[in-house]
């Protein structure tokens, strides 16, 4: 295929795949398709224990390696876009430009295949499941494929930015999250009476309410960060207290250090909090992905490259939403690149939306930043 051969292929795949969504680690005709569309290029996919999304190959089969990301899945969205290639699956929307991020790394494996004798290296194709989830990066992790690679770089869409401009930073782009449930153990009694009990909801509105300074009191106030209480259970009926109340929240932070300090602030007030009423705190943690952090000398390369390429960049906003294209950052340097796809409302909203005439300028920047990561490395 030619290039205006390859972007109008990707833009049909694109419709499907915005058609077709599927949730986090069921994206099984996703992965049928794109093991087609691959096989049908030539380009290998290779052999791993994932049961959803894949990882291809294309160039040398030896050093140096490089990889490109993209992710599969879709969320539980009811779409409200109006798009002629809308959802067919009530319930299940594109909403976060997932299917934008597989056409345009199709794009790039594409391009990339057609000078496969011009590479001086590997370059690994991830497709990957479950980002939503999250956690598909650990999946695709956990089979080693990506020992040895030297670099890698994602993409993920932006309704901020038109088409033809990229948001790059170095350091944190997303944020760390994590998520906490918290149950405060009190003593059930009529409400006529209250002194014969020990109210777990005011142990809980005590705490909603404590919580919020620990943003506000205990974090540099230059670091961006929040607590959000978003779920809240207690009691069945108008005039008896309860013995328990539950809630849940969720905390962002762009370090480590505050990601720490936030959730020993947490335990504390729980804990504190109850005990203060005669109470006491049963509080989970769920560890969710760590804040994105972007290589210096590599978010330098990566902005070379988009001038070179004749794309407008901004510095990328400072973002307390998740992504877990950070775990792989953990162990590998990269770049996490927002790409303009045309003002739009935001992700994860029913309305949300992308203009495909994005889609080569991303697939052909995606490929230039692997060929020109080898002859850097």
């Amino acid at each position: 295929m030619n290039e205006q051969d390859i972007f109008q292929k990707i833009t049909d795949e694109f419709y499907w795949f915005h058609r077709h969504p599927e949730l986090s680690y069921e994206e099984v005709e996703t992965t049928k398709r794109l093991r087609e569309d691959l096989a049908a290029a030539g380009i290998e996919v290779l052999d791993l224990p994932l049961k959803t999304g894949l990882v291809a190959k294309v160039g040398t089969g030896e050093a140096p390696f490089i990889a490109l990301r993209c992710d599969i899945d879709g969320l539980p969205i009811q779409e409200e876009s109006g798009l002629a290639y809308a959802s067919e699956h009530a319930g299940r929307m594109h909403a976060c430009g997932h299917d934008f991020h597989i056409s345009a790394v199709l794009g790039s494996a594409y391009l990339l295949k057609a000078k496969e004798r011009e590479l001086r290296g590997t370059v690994y194709l991830i497709f990957q499941p479950a980002e939503e989830a999250p956690g598909g990066a650990c999946k695709v992790m956990e089979t080693g494929v990506l020992k040895d690679v030297q670099a890698i770089f994602g993409l993920h869409t932006s309704p901020l930015y038109d088409v033809g401009t990229l948001g790059i930073r170095s350091g944190a782009v997303t944020a760390s999250v994590d998520k906490f449930t918290v149950t405060f153990h009190g003593k059930g009694t009529h409400a006529a009476h209250p002194e014969r009990g020990i109210d777990p909801i005011v142990m809980a509105a005590s705490f909603v309410t404590a919580a919020q300074s620990i943003v506000s009191r205990n974090i540099d106030p230059a670091h961006p960060g929040l607590v959000s209480i978003t779920h809240i259970e207690s009691g069945n009926t108008w005039n008896v207290i309860p013995e328990s109340s539950w809630l849940e929240g969720t905390v962002r932070c762009l370090t480590a250090e505050d990601r720490k300090l936030i959730k020993k602030r947490i335990y504390e007030l729980a804990e504190g909090q109850a005990a203060s009423f005669g109470g006491h705190a049963e509080l989970t943690w769920y560890a969710g992905p760590p804040a994105t952090d972007n290589t210096p000398d590599w978010t330098d390369f990566a902005i070379e490259v988009a001038k070179e390429a004749e794309l407008d960049v901004v510095p990328a906003p400072v973002n307390l939403a998740g992504e877990d294209f950070a775990y792989y950052q953990e162990e590998i340097p990269g770049v996490f690149v927002l790409v303009g796809t045309g003002k739009s409302p935001a992700n994860h909203n029913p309305k949300f939306h992308v203009d495909p005439a994005a889609l080569g300028p991303a697939a052909r920047y995606m490929a230039r930043l692997a060929v020109e990561a080898f002859a850097r490395l």
